[in-house]
């Protein structure tokens, strides 16, 4: 496996999530800059920024995972899922650079953290 290849994508990857929650965080205070406002204009602009709040959010939580992945490959521990050690394949790899589970256990997890809570309420 080439690491540097690897490494490189997830640079780049930082570079781009870090530009893109700059934009968003000026985003979100650049909504609410209109000098004559009516209620509509206040909804709009309050509908602006939520919608750049949870962009940035979204980001910043992918920029956790590629910072997680850089510092695999620092611990030589990259490209090895984190639950069972098993290599992840370099497909997976290529389309997500990033990836920490082998495919077995990323549906687990994605099955543990999209698993309703509490039951039906009907």
């Amino acid at each position: 496996m080439n690491i540097e290849h690897f490494k490189h994508l997830l640079e780049a990857k930082r570079r781009e999530l870090l530009g893109e929650i700059a934009d968003l965080k000026e985003e979100a205070r650049g909504a609410g800059g209109a000098e004559v406002r009516d209620i509509t204009d206040d909804a709009t602009s309050a509908q602006a920024s939520g919608q750049a709040l949870e962009q940035e959010t979204l980001a910043s939580q992918s920029l956790v995972q590629v910072e997680d992945a850089l510092k695999r490959i620092e611990n030589g521990t990259y490209g090895k899922c984190i639950v069972c050690g098993k290599p992840i394949p370099l497909a997976r790899l290529e389309a997500v650079p990033w990836a920490a589970y082998c495919l077995e256990h990323q549906e687990k997890h994605d099955r543990a953290t999209h698993a309703p809570k509490g039951g039906s309420k009907i």
